[in-house]
């Protein structure tokens, strides 16, 4: 039987996508972003997921850019290039898009591919071990307008630069300095930290942290685009909900609440 190269699973309120592909550094191919896409439509109508944990198997990589062994077959010219492209932004940017907050648990290299997804999401954590870096000018790839500008975002448009211009790779605390990655961690220690992140999110208003979210989506759109009436209905709702009510009662009660997202 074929080893399963994503795998998806849920504990408790956390959704988690894992890239299984160890022998190639977690190197993706067309047929994982396919994996990789289905299972993130499963979990986003998943009422019970409050958050989405992204990672990589192994301990050496998070995920270590395209499986350029696959080049020749999926990558050979332009209009391979083409399909390629549209087959990994599905991928790329139903993570961007999750309705709910998305951590990269990063271990080892995130390099390429595994830095756009480490930008897709919302949160990022490392182990120490851990190293970043955009090689596509050692390899004469087309790094476009989205990837950069979602990576500038993150670090800055002029570290990005250093980034793309030097291809080079940085060390977890020059990731952390940087402010790409929100915490680093001891290998040990790594699972606890997100951990303690996927808990406090999950015991928190769902409504609330999905405003949240989607406020930060418009705020990364030309202000023109921006949809600030389905912000404010969002709000509404949230004044609306059933939570707000248990909200209240359990600052009243001094207790925690129980919140619902309805």
């Amino acid at each position: 039987m074929q080893e399963q190269k994503i795998i998806g699973r849920r504990e408790g309120a956390v959704g988690h996508v894992v890239f299984n592909n160890p022998a190639k550094l977690n190197a993706v191919s067309l047929d994982m972003w396919d994996g990789f896409v289905s299972i993130l439509k499963d979990f986003a109508q998943d009422p019970e997921i409050r958050c989405l944990v992204v990672s990589g198997t192994g301990g050496k990589a998070f995920v270590s850019g395209a499986d350029i062994s696959k080049f020749e077959s999926e990558r050979a010219n332009a209009e391979a290039q083409v399909r390629y492209d549209a087959i990994s932004k599905e991928g790329y940017e139903a993570l961007y898009d999750f309705p709910k907050p998305t951590i990269a648990k990063i271990t080892g290299y995130c390099i390429g591919g595994g830095m756009n997804l480490a930008a897709c999401c919302d949160l990022r954590y490392c182990n120490e071990g851990a190293r970043f870096g955009v090689p596509a000018a050692k390899l004469g790839l087309g790094y476009g307008f989205l990837r950069i500008e979602r990576f500038s975002r993150i670090v800055g448009l002029p570290r990005a630069m250093e980034f793309l211009f030097t291809a080079k790779q940085y060390s977890s605390k020059e990731a952390y300095d940087m402010g790409l990655v929100h915490g680093v961690a001891a290998d040990t220690e790594l699972d606890a930290m997100v951990d303690g992140i996927t808990g406090a999110i999950a015991q928190n208003a769902p409504l609330t942290i999905a405003l949240a979210k989607a406020a930060a989506r418009e705020i990364a759109k030309p202000e023109s685009k921006q949809d600030h009436a389905k912000l404010d209905k969002m709000a509404e709702a949230c004044f609306d909900s059933e939570d707000f009510k248990e909200g209240r009662r359990a600052f009243m009660e001094k207790r925690k609440p129980v919140f619902k997202g309805k």
